[in-house]
């Protein structure tokens, strides 16, 4: 998904914000993993009533195992991509689920937005400079990839007839 700056930009800027898109918001999740809690301890106590208890702790295991994948899914979701482009240069941020930081920049005049499209329908996004590729928005959809390719592509192309400052 993603999210273009908000405030005015000076002529010639672009600065975008590339995240992935999580569909279960954390009060979702809450309601959810109750609904997993109660039932899966409601059906142990029914098997344990049966005779059956040691049927009790794979339920309790099955809910420990959903919500540390849910967990795992969100921690993923802290990941972003952050565009800024200026007359001058691109900068693209890349920031992992940790927090580290990796920051490659471009000259205006010579990279590249490059859209590589399988026969499938699958696409690549990567800006390419000097020999160099680097790939990007790998966790956005194929139709958010090739939009944002022709958005960054206008905005470079707009960048490049600005005069820098």
């Amino acid at each position: 998904m993603t999210e273009a700056a908000s405030k005015k930009q000076e002529p010639g800027t672009f600065k975008a914000v590339l995240f992935p898109y999580r569909s279960l918001s954390p009060t979702g999740f809450l309601i959810l993993m109750t609904l997993i809690g109660i039932t899966s301890f409601s059906l142990g106590l029914v098997f344990a009533f049966m005779g059956a208890w040691p049927v009790v702790g794979f339920f309790g295991l099955d809910a420990l195992l959903i919500y540390f994948a849910f967990k795992l899914n969100y921690r993923a979701g802290r990941e972003y991509e952050m565009v800024d482009l200026d007359p001058r240069q691109l900068v693209l941020t890349r920031v992992d689920p940790k927090g580290r930081r990796e920051i490659f920049d471009f000259n205006t005049y010579w990279v590249r937005v490059n859209l590589l499209e399988e026969h499938d329908g699958r696409t690549s996004l990567s800006l390419s400079s000097h020999g160099n590729e680097i790939v990007f928005g790998s966790f956005l959809t194929d139709d958010e990839r090739k939009d944002f390719a022709v958005a960054l592509h206008d905005a470079l192309l707009t960048a490049r007839t600005v005069r820098p400052a």
